[in-house]
């Protein structure tokens, strides 16, 4: 009887805990502001109270959710309509990089050292802060770089050129696998497919990772799995 009450406070634990998702929003880790970060570790520090230690009384621990729950909700409506409670409750944009120079103090204020700037550069596309004129911490922890003009991407525009619009690439195959809905949504069929492999020299399908439909040129782009490890870090 004991272990049934483990059970039951743990599945009103999730149910809870994905029930107040749904309500506040699903968005990702790096969209949270500090306070919705704030306000989901403490629903969640509740809901495992919920599931653990309170097996005895799961009222508690769901009242003190909902009114966190509902604070939360509260307070980010409120921030929506003010701008004072926005960047009170969500901090402000910070200036990290500007035309050669590094905010050291601004650095030090959000807590970043100069490998998570670089690191972070890196993976926008950026290895090289002479082609950076300027990096902003934005308030939900992600950076946002403006390029030097002459790094720039080229637009059409630019050039004055009308292109074909691009169409999202159907997963035909992921991990060796056929998937069906998404195969038959590109009108194409299993042997069109395997005609495709087979002018790549693709033996197996199994050794596909993931294949992806191109519309626009009528192909199918192939991934093979490949099984060995490559160890190469040339930025530490």
């Amino acid at each position: 009887m004991e272990y049934l009450k483990y059970v039951v406070s743990a599945i009103a634990s999730l149910a809870a805990l994905f029930s107040i998702t749904k309500i506040l929003g699903n968005r990702q880790m790096s969209q949270l502001s500090m306070f919705d970060y704030v306000g989901s570790v403490a629903i969640g520090s509740l809901a495992g109270e919920m599931a653990i230690m309170s097996t005895g009384d799961i009222i508690g621990p769901l009242v003190a959710m909902i009114t966190f729950t509902f604070l939360t909700f509260i307070i980010s409506y409120l921030t929506c309509k003010s701008i004072i409670l926005r960047r009170f409750f969500e901090g402000h944009i910070m200036l990290l990089y500007q035309k050669g120079q590094i905010y050291e103090k601004n650095l030090l204020k959000v807590k970043m050292d100069i490998d998570e700037l670089l690191s972070n550069c890196r993976i926008k596309g950026y290895f090289d802060l002479e082609e950076i004129h300027t990096i902003y911490l934005e308030s939900n922890g992600e950076i946002s770089v403006i390029p030097n003009a002459n790094y720039r991407p080229v637009q059409p525009s630019d050039l004055d050129i009308e292109v074909e619009p691009d169409f999202p690439m159907a997963n035909v195959i992921i991990d060796g696998n056929i998937m069906e809905k998404n195969l038959k949504s590109t009108g194409k069929n299993k042997k069109w497919v395997e005609k495709q492999l087979k002018n790549k020299g693709v033996k197996n399908i199994k050794e596909v990772m993931l294949a992806t439909y191109d519309e626009n040129k009528n192909k199918l782009n192939i991934y093979l799995k490949y099984h060995k490890k490559l160890m190469k870090d040339i930025f530490e």
